[in-house]
């Protein structure tokens, strides 16, 4: 019963790991990359969609993105959708592919995308914190309902601190080194 929550427990933490690794993937370093356009979203006939729905997205240069929409009558809406996704991208297009070029970031701007990635870290911490506690009322629900003893609670409880620990070191260290991106020039 303690091992099935522990295991239930550590999924929901993995992914919240890699939902903040996706998360982190759209925050702009000074190099292009298909991921800060992937998932803006564009309105095609009437439906938000997403952009890699719509086009091959790549990046031929280290500054510049090259997107290739599937349906060229599409150019209009696929640059509309990057300007309003308010990226700090200027879209430019020949009528057969949008070129996003990426301009170099500064000093500013990567300290405010170092905040961002702060603050992103320490919603991943508080969403770890949050399974912890769910899943320590489900060990007093456990013992409450005597399905479990005191001791077993309290290693379920310890059990539970090092998993916590570990995975609240990860999100540190994915932060530090998106942070190390931001800086590096």
């Amino acid at each position: 019963m303690i091992k099935e929550l522990m295991s239930e427990t550590e999924d929901r933490m993995v992914k919240t790991v890699e939902s903040m690794e996706e998360d982190f993937k759209s925050i702009r370093t000074g190099r292009a990359s298909p991921a800060l356009v992937e998932r803006v979203t564009v309105e095609y006939y009437g439906m938000p969609t997403p952009l890699n729905q719509l086009a091959a997205i790549s990046a031929p240069e280290p500054q510049m993105l090259l997107i290739r929409p599937y349906d060229p009558s599409s150019i209009a809406a696929i640059e509309k959708g990057i300007l309003q996704a308010d990226l700090g991208l200027n879209p430019g297009n020949d009528g057969h592919v949008i070129r996003v070029p990426v301009p170099r970031l500064t000093e500013e701007r990567r300290r405010e995308l170092v905040k961002v990635v702060k603050r992103r870290v320490e919603e991943g911490k508080v969403a770890l914190r949050n399974i912890r506690r769910d899943a320590l009322e489900e060990l007093r629900e456990y013992e409450n309902e005597k399905l479990i003893s005191e001791d077993d609670r309290k290693r379920g409880q310890d059990e539970l601190q090092k998993l916590i620990d570990r995975y609240t070191e990860k999100v540190d260290e994915i932060g530090a080194h998106k942070e190390q991106d931001i800086m590096e020039i």
